[in-house]
């Protein structure tokens, strides 16, 4: 869902398993899928570790514990490693969560996360540490990211990071904004540049070089 980023306060989701690939954050057998709704990816977000054999909720994941809620999922590095299914990133969104966490993330999921309004954050090692540690001490414990400002603090500490991001993706996010809406955007600067060089005498461009 298109919403604005700015600055985000809410509580966490931990998972601190690594290298999460992308068939265990949405299993290939929803690749066939046909539906782009977001609910039906989010209700099936990590479903072989969420739901039993017999689909019936898992007691011991965490997505089952309603200590942890928020808009924030806190995950451990190699996050979104495995194939590049953009599904991934469509159930993250699903369920409702704007911003994952993580020490490191592979490159085509982490780019697939910001194309579908999820805001990956890079954090030391050190710093994720003490985050898996301020949620297991407390699940109510207030994570602050800052987009404009590109921090991300734990109000239980008080401990910041910064955290780096694409110009343009940063400028998409705190606009709500697809590359297709930035594109429309700029119709009118793109238009007038098409009239303004519409008489550029170029070859293959109505040019006549006597061929």
């Amino acid at each position: 869902m298109k919403k604005k980023f700015n600055i985000i306060r809410s509580s966490c989701v931990p998972l601190p398993l690594e290298n999460v690939d992308t068939d265990q954050i949405i299993p290939a057998r929803f690749l066939k899928a046909t539906s782009r709704d977001e609910k039906f990816f989010g209700d099936n977000l990590f479903c072989d570790w969420r739901y039993n054999s017999d689909g019936t909720p898992n007691s011991s994941f965490v997505l089952n514990n309603p200590a942890y809620k928020g808009e924030i999922l806190v995950a451990d590095k190699n996050f979104g490693s495995g194939s590049s299914r953009e599904h991934a990133a469509w159930a993250i969104a699903g369920y409702g969560f704007r911003v994952v966490i993580s020490s490191f993330f592979a490159d085509i999921h982490k780019n697939n996360e910001l194309n579908n309004f999820v805001l990956p954050v890079v954090v030391s090692e050190s710093f994720l540490a003490e985050l898996f540690e301020s949620i297991a001490a407390d699940p109510s414990t207030i994570v602050e990211v800052n987009v404009p400002a590109q921090t991300v603090t734990n109000m239980a500490t008080g401990h910041s990071e910064s955290f780096e991001i694409n110009g343009y993706k940063k400028y998409c996010l705190m606009n709500a904004m697809d590359d297709i809406d930035f594109l429309l955007q700029s119709k009118d600067k793109i238009e007038s540049y098409e009239n303004r060089n519409n008489g550029y005498d170029s070859p293959g461009r109505g040019a006549n070089h006597g061929c």
